[in-house]
């Protein structure tokens, strides 16, 4: 009986530390290209350290820990991905770019929590709206309600070393017109300061 108890113990153990080890999200039931995150469900809330730190800006009141990001079924043909994070309320409503990446590798399905915070040798730094070339957590003002965070991930036909690091959304745009887009999806995440 003492040795039933016990396996029946460690089996409650080994699935608890399971349980424990799983994402937080699972990805969704799909068969097309797409971006989730093993954190957040789509339309989350980040708690604060996931917002950004800027010692000279008092909006910035987290820690800048990037969430975990995951993609799946890449576009056949996909030879980089693009991701960009824009909070289309940010300034007023003229909206803001937190993060511009691109040339990232078919073979990388993701990013994990806080790994973009820095710049890293799996992507190439575009230029976001605060000039930096890696990721910036949220920054809202206080009392202006949750801003939405778009967090798109586009598959190109693009080879991973064909744009040049630094390039704003619009010029990654410019680059990816002509059909070298092979498909996009978004998730939205939000943060807000009382």
């Amino acid at each position: 009986m003492k040795t039933t108890n016990t396996l029946a113990l460690m089996a409650c153990a080994a699935a608890l530390a399971a349980c424990t080890a799983m994402p937080a999200s699972a990805p969704p039931a799909s068969t097309g290209f797409t971006l989730w995150s093993p954190g957040f469900a789509d339309g989350a809330d980040l708690p604060q350290r996931y917002s950004g730190n800027i010692a000279s800006n008092p909006n910035c009141v987290g820690a800048n820990v990037s969430p975990p990001l995951a993609w799946s079924n890449v576009p056949a043909g996909t030879r980089s991905i693009a991701l960009m994070v824009h909070d289309q309320e940010g300034r007023n409503g003229t909206g803001v770019v937190h993060w511009i990446a691109y040339g990232i590798a078919p073979t990388v399905s993701g990013f994990a929590e806080n790994e973009v915070s820095a710049p890293s040798p799996r992507y190439v730094g575009g230029k976001s709206t605060q000039g930096l070339p890696n990721y910036m957590g949220p920054c809202p003002g206080p009392n202006t309600g949750h801003h939405h965070y778009l967090y798109t991930a586009i598959a190109t036909d693009l080879e991973p070393g064909a744009l040049q690091p630094g390039l704003t959304w619009p010029e990654v745009q410019e680059r990816l017109a002509g059909g070298h887009a092979k498909g996009a999806s978004s998730i939205v995440l939000r943060f807000g300061r009382p």
